[in-house]
C-alpha cells in the first residue's frame, strides 16, 4: 500500500485501493486469493513464531498470509491505525485481546450490555482464570470511573452497544483509562470506521466484526483488532497465532471484495434506516423506537458529535412482543427473520429482556436494570436495515404491524 493512498486519499479511494496492487507477475487488477497453507522458505528460516517479525517473508498461513495481509492493510487505512490483526470471527478478535492483556490478579471494567458472547465469556470463563470483572453502564462516565481499581488493566466498551443502541462517550472514557493506567478497547462494529474513529478519540484498540458491515454480504465470518504497531505485533506473535483463530484467506478475499463498496453501502444503510425509523416512530402499533439518528434517541447529541453516519441498526418495541414475533417471522416477505446484522439484505429478530438477563447480561444493580428498561422494556425487535428500497421495507413492516394492531 502506498503511503499516498493511506495518508492522503479520501475514504472511498482507500476502501477500493488501500492494501491492493496489480499482481507483479500477471498484472491482474483484482487482489489475488492465496489459499496455500505453506510457503517456500530459505534454509535459514526459523521454525518458531518467537523469531517472527511483521515484515518477514510468508512462511505459514496461520502466521500470516498475503490475502489476509492485504485486508489488514485496507482496514488499517480506513480506521487510521498503524496496523491490524485479522481473525476468523469477531469473537476470535475479542478473545485474543482479553487473553493477551489480562492475567490472574488483573481487573477489567466491561460494558454491562455488549455483544452476547463477550458478555457470556466475561460472566464465567474469564473470572474463572482469576481475573476480576466489573460490569457497568459505560454510558455513564462516573460509573466507569467509580469502577476503576489500582489493578484495572482494561476498560472495554461498545458504542453503539448491541442490542440497546446505547452510546458511550469514547473521549470521556479514554481520559478515565489514561488516568488509571489502563487500556481502552472499543468495539465499533455498529458504528464502523465511516462513522467513528475511536483511536482518534483516545482508544488504544478498536475491534470490528468483519462479518457485519465491513464484509457486508452475510457470506464470510471475520474479525479484526486495530491499533498501534507496538501493541499489535506482540499480540499477533504471542497470542493470536497461538490461539489459532486465523482468518481463512478465502473469507479475507470475500471481505476485501465487499469493502470496495463499503462507503456507498453505509450511506444507503443510513438513508434507509432513517426513513424506516421515522415510519416506525409514527406507527400506532409501535411503542418506542431507538435509533441514534432520531432526535428522540436519549443520546442524540452525543451521536451527532461522535458519529458521522448513524448506521442501519434500529430497535423498536410492540406490545406483547414475544407473542408478536411469530407474526413477523411468518409474514414478512422481504425482511428475513434472522440473527446477525450489517448485510445487504434486511434482518429482524426479537430479543426478550427476561431471557437475555438470565443468560447473557445478568444485570445486578437497580441502575443497570433501569437503563435496560429505558431502552428495551420487556423486549425489542432488532432491525438491521439493508439496501432494499426503503418503501418496500416499510410496506413489509406495515403488513405485519397492521395485524399486530388488530390483535
Amino acid at each position: 500500500m502506498t503511503e499516498k493512498i493511506k495518508n492522503s486519499c479520501g475514504f472511498s479511494t482507500k476502501a477500493i485501493h488501500a492494501g491492493e496492487f496489480p499482481d507483479p507477475f500477471t498484472n491482474a487488477s483484482s487482489p489475488n486469493l492465496v489459499m496455500s497453507t505453506t510457503f517456500s522458505a530459505n534454509a535459514g528460516a526459523g521454525f518458531s513464531v518467537e523469531g517472527m517479525n511483521e515484515n518477514d517473508a510468508f512462511l505459514y498461513t496461520r502466521w500470516s498470509n498475503p490475502t489476509v495481509r492485504q485486508l489488514e492493510e485496507k482496514l488499517s487505512a480506513l480506521e487510521g491505525s498503524e496496523t491490524a490483526v485479522a481473525f476468523a470471527s469477531g469473537m476470535g478478535a475479542v478473545t485474543a485481546l482479553l487473553f493477551h492483556l489480562l492475567k490472574a490478579g488483573d481487573h477489567a471494567v466491561i460494558s454491562d450490555v455488549a455483544y452476547a458472547a463477550l458478555s457470556e465469556i466475561t460472566n464465567e470463563m474469564i473470572p474463572g482464570l482469576g481475573i476480576e470483572i466489573t460490569k457497568v453502564n459505560t454510558s455513564d462516565p462516573e460509573a466507569v470511573e467509580n469502577a476503576v481499581r489500582p489493578n484495572t488493566r482494561l476498560i472495554y466498551i461498545e458504542t453503539p452497544c448491541n442490542p440497546l443502541l446505547r452510546l458511550t462517550d469514547i473521549q470521556a472514557v479514554a481520559g478515565i483509562a489514561r488516568r488509571a493506567g489502563a487500556r481502552l478497547a472499543v468495539d465499533s462494529t455498529f458504528a464502523t470506521p465511516l462513522a467513528t474513529r475511536p483511536l482518534e478519540l483516545g482508544a488504544d484498540f478498536v475491534i470490528h466484526s468483519l462479518t457485519k458491515y465491513l464484509g457486508g454480504h452475510g457470506d464470510a465470518l471475520g474479525g479484526a483488532i486495530l491499533g498501534r504497531r507496538d501493541d499489535l505485533v506482540p499480540l499477533r506473535r504471542k497470542t493470536a497465532i497461538r490461539l489459532g483463530g486465523s482468518l481463512s484467506p478465502f473469507n479475507a478475499w470475500l471481505i476485501l471484495r465487499g469493502m470496495a463498496t463499503f462507503p456507498l453501502r453505509m450511506r444507503v444503510h443510513e438513508e434507509n434506516a432513517l426513513k424506516v425509523a421515522r415510519f416506525l416512530e409514527n406507527h400506532p402499533a409501535v411503542g418506542r423506537v431507538i435509533y441514534p439518528g432520531l432526535p428522540s434517541h436519549p443520546q442524540h447529541e452525543l451521536a451527532r458529535r461522535q458519529m458521522k453516519n448513524f448506521s442501519g441498526m434500529i430497535t423498536f418495541q410492540v406490545e406483547n412482543g414475544r407473542e408478536q414475533a411469530a407474526r413477523f417471522a411468518e409474514n414478512l416477505q422481504i425482511i428475513h427473520y434472522a440473527v446477525s446484522l450489517g448485510h445487504h439484505r434486511s434482518l429482524l429478530f426479537y430479543l426478550d429482556s427476561r431471557e437475555l438477563q438470565e443468560t447473557s447480561f445478568r444485570l445486578s444493580t437497580p441502575e443497570q436494570l433501569r437503563s435496560w428498561n429505558d431502552f428495551a422494556g420487556e423486549g425489542i425487535f432488532r432491525l438491521s436495515v439493508g439496501l432494499e428500497d426503503a418503501d418496500d421495507l416499510i410496506a413489509d413492516l406495515e403488513s405485519v404491524l397492521r395485524m399486530v394492531r388488530k390483535g
